[in-house]
């Protein structure tokens, strides 16, 4: 799976104009499933979320985790993560999971964050949507999960 990770002094998304999600200062994750990947991806990938150490502690050191600051998480499902450009001008999609597979993990991992996180919000699973935020910082962190070899 991968992620795009943000943090934020606050975000929400929109849907035809109605906020659908929002949060107040934490992160920001925009998510995609690619082929392979599995529930065991999605956690590896929530778990990692809640334990970056991006938040600045009482020195200004990026030292604490979402766990720790009580922030919020808004998760965004966004398959484009999955662009491949190597070739050519159109980006190229095919390793992006199915759409099926897809929703799946997305709301796996959405219902896993509501289960361990005070503050969760998401968007909608395959809607167009208007994301808005305030980054902070700005930091801005990719994250990757690659499935185990079978």
């Amino acid at each position: 799976m991968i992620a795009l990770i943000q943090r934020v002094l606050r975000a929400h998304v929109d849907i035809e104009g109605d906020t659908v999600g929002a949060i107040g200062p934490g992160l920001l994750a925009l998510v995609c499933a690619e082929q392979g990947d599995t529930h065991r991806e999605a956690d590896l990938l929530l778990d990692k979320i809640g334990k970056l150490r991006i938040f600045s502690d009482e020195a200004g050191k990026m030292n604490l985790d979402l766990h720790t600051v009580q922030g919020g998480l808004l998760l965004v499902s966004q398959f484009t993560l999955a662009a491949d450009t190597r070739r050519g001008n159109r980006p190229s999609f095919a390793q992006a999971a199915a759409p099926e597979v897809g929703r799946d993990l997305y709301e796996h991992l959405l219902n896993r964050a509501r289960q361990t996180l005070p503050e969760v919000a998401a968007g909608r699973f395959g809607a167009d949507m208007a994301v808005y935020l305030v980054n902070d910082g700005p930091v801005t962190i990719p994250l990757r999960i690659q499935p185990l070899a079978s």
